[in-house]
């Protein structure tokens, strides 16, 4: 019996296949598409509390700071969704997959990603 592995995919054909209204977070790891459980209570909880204290603060030292609802970091030929993300609005402008999709693939832009950890 031949068994055939999956077809890995590049980067650019995981941003195209992306879902635009699905139910469900999708990553790529090595080329290989993952569906990632939607955050719940208490992961929720912290993540939004990390995300309107850091807020708070960049408003309060007025830096040229923004935090997104949600885009996919580019990591060489993967896609990651991170819990929270600081970008900067000076180096937004020239990562070039920003506008249209919500797509971060210059590390310069990126100025914090936050990962939160849970059980679920």
């Amino acid at each position: 019996m031949v068994q055939c592995l999956p077809k890995q995919i590049t980067f650019d054909e995981f941003i195209a296949w992306y879902p635009e209204h699905s139910e469900h977070h999708y990553e790529l790891h090595n080329g290989e598409i993952v569906q990632m459980p939607k955050p719940l209570g208490k992961h929720s909880d912290v993540g939004g509390y990390i995300a309107l204290r850091l807020g708070m603060e960049i408003e309060r030292l007025r830096h040229p700071y923004f935090i997104p609802r949600e885009c996919v970091v580019k990591v060489e030929e993967s896609g990651y969704e991170p819990d929270m993300i600081v970008l900067g609005r000076s180096t937004i402008q020239a990562d070039p997959r920003w506008a249209k999709e919500s797509t971060i693939t210059h590390c310069e832009s990126a100025k914090l990603v936050i990962e939160v950890t849970s059980t679920n």
